[in-house]
């Protein structure tokens, strides 16, 4: 993604106006599960915080909105993205380590450290699913080189032991994302995300810890929407969900 002016982009408001950032008008788009992620993550001041793939850092700004005194680095592929990133987190005085590197080339100063957490937001199709976008940004964001188990075992690396791995993804590959964890990672938990109530779940987010041997738990599904339908009458968030999005509490419905 080349450099954009202003005329480019969009500055959009998320939770509720306690946080502001550039975007692209063309492109990928940070949404929803960029906040829902952010809020699934259960860092405490002082903890050290890395977000692998963090386009615009629209998660990491969301996270550092909730959780004061973080040490937060991102890593983005996009150039483009990376400056906008390092702009959104400049204008929100929030002190983000920003760095532009492929995931599987890792510079020496991110290797070298160990984190308490990672989170992710890896693309949600494969390379082989569907056609590539006429937008270098979108497709990249999209379905991205990189293997989604790249990024479990990428993430699994930096984590110092007991640290937590939080990610998103489309349900359908839920199994792909288990089969990448190894035994290093326990304690998983899997929320489902269904959009309303009746229908099945699209989304999950995922915690792991390193180094931790906790069964497996599926947690009961989080619903985002109180009308079976769209335009139903009195539809809109739900009271869990609302408070995420509009006013940046934490996502009940892990285990602690």
């Amino acid at each position: 993604m080349r450099d954009m002016d202003d005329s480019e982009l969009t500055h959009d408001a998320f939770l509720g106006g306690q946080v502001y950032a550039w975007q692209p008008k063309a492109g990928f788009r940070t949404g929803v599960d960029a906040v829902l992620l952010a809020a699934s993550v259960p860092a405490r001041p002082g903890q050290f915080v890395l977000e692998l793939g963090c386009g615009a850092a629209v998660a990491s700004l969301c996270l550092h909105r909730r959780v004061k005194e973080l040490w937060l680095c991102g890593v983005e592929v996009q150039p483009g993205y990376a400056e906008l990133a390092r702009r959104n987190a400049s204008e929100a005085a929030t002190e983000l380590v920003v760095v532009q590197a492929d995931l599987m080339s890792l510079p020496e100063e991110v290797r070298n450290l160990d984190f308490d957490h990672v989170m992710m937001n890896p693309p949600y199709f494969s390379r082989e699913e569907g056609s590539r976008s006429d937008n270098a940004g979108r497709d990249i964001a999209r379905a991205g080189e990189t293997r989604l188990a790249d990024w479990v075992e990428v993430a699994t690396r930096r984590l110092r032991p007991g640290g937590v791995l939080t990610l998103i993804q489309r349900i359908e590959r839920l199994p792909e994302v288990l089969g990448a964890m190894d035994g290093r990672l326990g304690a998983i938990q899997v929320l489902p995300i269904n959009p309303r109530g009746g229908q099945s779940a699209g989304l999950f987010l995922l915690r792991a810890v390193k180094g931790r041997k906790t069964p497996f738990q599926l947690r009961p599904a989080i619903v985002m929407h109180k009308g079976m339908r769209h335009g139903d009458a009195g539809d809109g968030y739900t009271p869990a969900i609302e408070a995420v999005l509009r006013h940046g509490q934490a996502l009940a419905g892990f285990a602690d």
